[in-house]
This record gives C-alpha cells, structure tokens and sequence, in this order.
C-alpha cells in the first residue's frame, strides 16, 4: 500500500526529531510513504528516509501566502499521486488542507483519509476568530467526502456524529502519550533551587495563544493564591508579552515565571498542581503526561480531562476551584486513562486505520 500524508510540522525534516521517528515508524507498515509538508520554513528538495519520502510545499507567493500555500500544495499532491500510485490520502486536518487534498486528488482515484485533532465543534473554537467560523463550515464540506475519520477523542466522535450523521466510519485514536518519558525523567537541581523559596508551585505547559487562555489562570492564580505560591508558564506564542503585562497588572508579576519551551518532564517533577485553562482542546496531552508524573490537575471541561482523571471545573469558577485546591484539594493525581501499552501499539493502530480505509473501498 502506497500512502500519502500531508502535515503541516516542519520538525518532520530534522532528522532526530520526535516527528521524524514517528514518521519512520509509520513506514514500515506501507510500502511506501509519502509526506507533503505544508508549512513556511521547509528546506527546497524532498529527503528519502527508507521508503519514507518527506516533499515540501512550493515556496508561497508574496500575497495571500496560506491561501497560495495551499493551491500549490493540491498540484503537489496530483503529482505524487499521479507518480507514485497513492492508494490512501490521509490529511492533518479537515479546513484549508482537507480542501487541498480533495482538489489535489480530483479523478485519479485515491481514497480520503482525515484527521481530527481539534474540537471545532465547540462554541468556543467558532467563537474565538472568523477564521474558526469559516473553518467550522469547510469542515462539514470535507468531512463528508472521506472514506473514513480519525479523530482524537470520543468527545470530538460524538460531536461530529451528532453534527453531521455521516454513513463513514469514524476511528477514536488519542494521540500518543509516552509515559514511561515521563516516569524516568529526573529532578532538575537548577529548578529545584531556582524555585525553592515557594511552598507551592502551580505549573501551566501550553502555547500562549488565545485558545489556551492562559490568561484564566493568571487570573485564578492572582485571586487566588497565597503568597507563598509561585506560577510557572512553559512555553511560547504570540501572547506572551501581553500575558506579563497582565500578571502586571494584576501585581503578581513577581510570582509569575514564563520560561520558553522546555521538556515538561522536569517541571511535572517538582509541580504541585498543574493548570489547564484552555478554552477547548482536541485531545489534552499535557493532562495526560501531568496525571501520569503523579501531579493533579485542574482543568476547564475540555479534551481528555475529565476522561483521564483532572479535576474538572468551568471558566468562571476557575478561580474558586483553585481556592478550594489550596484547602483540601488532592496532592497527588492519578491517570484512570491511558489508551496505549506502548509506542508500537500506538503506531499499529494508527496504521491499521488508514490500512482500513483503502480496504472499504
């Protein structure tokens, strides 16, 4: 069987990356398989790992670059298609790319495989930008022209089950979570030190960008916490300078620590709660690598949590949640779900379903 993936991660073409490997892994199930990357910043010529072939997208054009990202890569995807005797298209997404896949595919006979990471059926994705409005919409369009879904979570599968009653299968795959990473890492001394003048550390991972809402748990935090607890945010995005004016603001500044993206491990080591304040989530990694480290977690209604064992609570009592934390909230947390024994499992999984869409036809 001859597959083509089309992602929009560019780490696929470092070779020691975490999506490199998997990559490899997902190899050795097909005969072939192709990766089309559709993302700014790929290098200009294809790279061949084994009978893994990695393509990247056409530089893009001066204007409207996402929308003339995307129509490139529908050419670039008739090509290999054409070249290559794709039996299964498998898409990242069911917005911009699912289209471009659909286009890219007119007449030549490859079955549709598509994945769903994010939970676009919630209010708060359509509420958040136009963009998610009109993403919303398209993702009725090529939902509907699959052969066979994958989607992350049974939330994200009764939704779209609900919403559009489709007569496809649909595939309930949680992403991989390694655990056993997460278990073997050890105590960083330099962060230990760093922050051992808190009693309590409250620890948010996540990009800083609106969806994440990372500024909830600013809030929460300011209301909230006495003044022996500290709040560390892992991770970057476009968000960050206005989230340290806020802290700011709401004097706290001097207690909020944002360090750049950093492995997690360590930071699950020393934590004693960590926060997920998201406004909605396809799957929720960081609560499932949190509950595995041991750590409770205190998290809005989304993704994985309430599933994998958070304590679950609402935007607007966040704060009061967090409060009730500090007084008699569990120390410890327990992970009640982890679909997978291990990576290879997870790799055949994901395999078999796309294997499954080509034999439905």
């Amino acid at each position: 069987m001859r597959v083509l993936l089309i992602s929009t991660d560019r780490s696929i073409f470092a070779e020691e990356s975490s999506t490199r490997r998997r990559h490899r892994a997902y190899a050795k199930y097909f005969d072939e398989l192709h990766v089309l990357c559709i993302s700014e910043g790929t290098p200009f010529a294809a790279v061949r790992d084994g009978n893994l072939t990695i393509y990247p997208s056409s530089p893009p054009a001066p204007f409207f670059s996402k929308l003339s990202r995307r129509i490139r890569a529908a050419y670039s995807i008739a090509g290999i298609i054409s070249r290559y005797g794709i039996d299964v298209v498998s898409v990242q997404d069911p917005f911009e790319t699912g289209v471009a896949a659909l286009i890219g595919m007119m007449g030549l006979g490859a079955t549709f495989h598509v994945q769903v990471h994010t939970d676009f059926l919630s209010p708060n994705y359509r509420r958040l930008s136009l963009i998610n409005r009109i993403r919303a919409l398209i993702a009725g369009f090529v939902l509907r022209r699959a052969s066979r879904i994958r989607v992350v979570s049974e939330h994200i599968k009764a939704s779209i089950q609900e919403q559009y009653h489709l007569n496809v299968p649909i595939s309930a795959l949680p992403i991989f979570a390694d655990v056993e990473r997460i278990h073997r890492a050890s105590p960083d001394e330099k962060l230990l030190v760093r922050f051992a003048a808190y009693k309590t550390k409250l620890l948010v991972v996540s990009r800083l960008e609106p969806e994440k809402n990372v500024g909830l748990a600013i809030r929460a935090f300011a209301r909230s916490a006495p003044r022996d607890v500290c709040l560390i945010i892992v991770g970057s995005g476009s968000e960050r300078l206005s989230l340290q004016r806020f802290a700011k603001r709401l004097n706290v500044a001097e207690r909020v620590f944002f360090d750049a993206d950093a492995e997690a491990a360590p930071y699950f080591k020393f934590a004693d709660l960590v926060l997920v304040p998201s406004k909605y989530e396809g799957y929720g990694l960081v609560i499932i690598e949190a509950l595995a480290a041991g750590k409770p977690v205190l998290a809005t209604d989304v993704g994985i949590a309430r599933e994998a064992g958070a304590i679950v609570t609402t935007e607007e009592k966040f704060a009061d949640a967090l409060a009730e934390w500090f007084k008699s909230g569990p120390r410890t947390g327990e992970l009640k779900n982890c679909p997978y024994k291990n990576f290879d499992e997870y790799v055949r999984a994901y395999c078999d379903d796309i294997k499954r869409c080509a034999i439905a036809q």
